[in-house]
């Protein structure tokens, strides 16, 4: 049997690829959108891509089901469970739990584990020359390293009300079913840490039914199902904007994009027609660069393992965007797009072209210290903004800090003061220097950025409070 993970980090998504060698076949579980890197790993291995499986309808990526069964002709094995609001849309085989997908000499039998989404599958490998036991368990978001999929989604991000008492449910039921399985058996989830789809995901790649049942905190709760949903539902991370619209494109039919685009780079007279025509502008240089020289009006989402969900928060898909960007970063960037299905990119400008067009245009700031910010508090009359998420605010913040989330923050700029100073941090700098930009963007000129944020601050234990 042939295994290869494929990770990526932009989303801590996991995606994989099962070969039977004596056959020559591979398949492909819950395939990424630029689908060249299963080409690859196939081609090298001498093998054809003829199956593709999916445990679930997406929300946080866009799956890349489609394009690679349109350049291999490999059939897509999909959920049919759920209701009519949980059926993809377009021709695939249909499959349900008990079934039974085979390939060469592997088979992947089908079970249903409803819970973070109602159609969730999961795929129990067989490797049947080697053993008839089963020996892997795909989970998608049903069972990751220390945590579970969250059951909220389809409510919080999807605006679907009342699901997500039924899904926490449903998660404890399923649960009751995968601690019967063999300890033995390897769990290969489709997230890790850092993922939006669980609160408290590890860094492991992989883990076994028998360490889950003796490590994840879920599994500790398999007697009393009300507190089990409680703390399930309990501190789960703001979902991103950008999730319910993943749930609708990975379920109906849509345009393919079956390779990376190419994407121009832009004169001064195009980047000035850009501007004229009111483009988002994305700055994606490290904040520390951004605060060095930045255009008033462009956002600061620096191009990191963050970057795909940012994205995702403040733009739509409808608009066209411009990035300034080295281009030597240009094809990471256009790839972490496309995975969420931000395929507007427009075009792009460098930092140096930057300098260039808005020569005596741009401007600076310096982040301030927490003495700056202890001398500030005590003088009155400034309001401080925590633009961490809930549950962190919670766990502890400055006293009389505002908490508005900074993905949130262009619906809830009336919450920001334009009567006083305003201070904003974050937990080390990288998202409050986002909040910063996009409140400059909106004309607060009062705002300064407390870059150490509450790592910096909460090293004063006596300055805690407890949420």
């Amino acid at each position: 049997m042939f295994f290869e993970l494929v990770y990526d980090k932009s989303l801590a998504q996991a995606s994989y690829v099962i070969g039977c060698q004596a056959h020559g076949v591979a398949a492909v579980i819950d395939p990424k959108r630029d689908v060249d890197t299963y080409l690859q790993i196939a081609k090298a291995n001498n093998m054809e891509i003829t199956h593709i499986l999916e445990t679930h309808i997406h929300a946080d990526f866009l799956s890349g089901s489609r394009e690679l069964a349109a350049l291999t002709g490999a059939e897509m094995y999909l959920s049919d469970e759920g209701d009519e609001n949980w059926k993809y849309e377009f021709p695939h085989n249909k499959i349900k739990g008990g079934d039974v997908v085979k390939m060469g000499n592997l088979t992947f039998e089908v079970i249903h584990t409803p819970g973070h989404t109602p159609e969730s599958v999961s795929f129990l490998l067989t490797d049947k020359p080697a053993s008839s036991e089963p020996v892997m368990l795909f989970t998608g978001d049903f069972v990751f390293v220390g945590d579970v999929g969250r059951p909220d989604l389809l409510e919080q991000a999807a605006g679907i009300k009342g699901t997500q008492d039924v899904g926490a449910a449903q998660m404890y039921d399923s649960l009751q079913e995968f601690s019967k399985l063999g300890d033995f058996i390897q769990v290969w989830p489709g997230h890790g840490a850092g993922s939006a789809c669980g609160k408290a995901l590890g860094a492991v790649p992989m883990t076994t039914v028998g360490y889950e049942k003796i490590r994840n905190w879920a599994l500790q709760m398999l007697n009393d199902k009300v507190a089990f949903a409680k703390e399930l539902l309990a501190d789960q991370p703001e979902p991103p904007k950008y999730f319910a619209m993943m749930k609708k494109l990975n379920k109906v039919d849509r345009k393919l994009l079956t390779e990376v685009p190419q994407v121009q780079k832009l004169t001064k007279d195009a980047y000035e027609k850009v501007k004229a025509d009111g483009l988002k502008i994305i700055d994606t240089r490290p904040w520390q660069e951004y605060a060095e020289g930045f255009l008033r009006g462009t956002y600061s989402i620096t191009n990191n393992n963050s970057f795909s969900t940012w994205m995702g928060w403040y733009l739509n898909y409808e608009e066209n965007f411009v990035l300034i960007a080295e281009e030597a970063e240009i094809e990471d960037l256009t790839r972490k797009l496309m995975r969420i299905g931000l395929d507007n990119l427009y075009g792009y400008i460098t930092p140096a072209q930057l300098a260039e067009f808005e020569k005596g245009n741009l401007e600076t700031f310096q982040p301030i210290d927490k003495e700056a910010v202890e001398a500030k508090i005590a003088e009155g009359n400034v309001q401080v903004v925590d633009v961490r998420g809930v549950a962190e605010y919670k766990k502890g913040h400055i006293e009389g800090a505002d908490n508005v989330f900074v993905g949130k923050l262009p619906q809830n700029l009336d919450k920001i003061s334009k009567d006083q100073p305003v201070i904003i941090h974050c937990q080390a700098g990288g998202r409050s220097a986002i909040a910063y930009s996009i409140l400059k963007a909106n004309g607060f000129d009062n705002v300064e950025n407390y870059a150490g944020g509450w790592a910096d601050w909460s090293a004063k234990e006596e300055a805690l409070i407890k949420g």
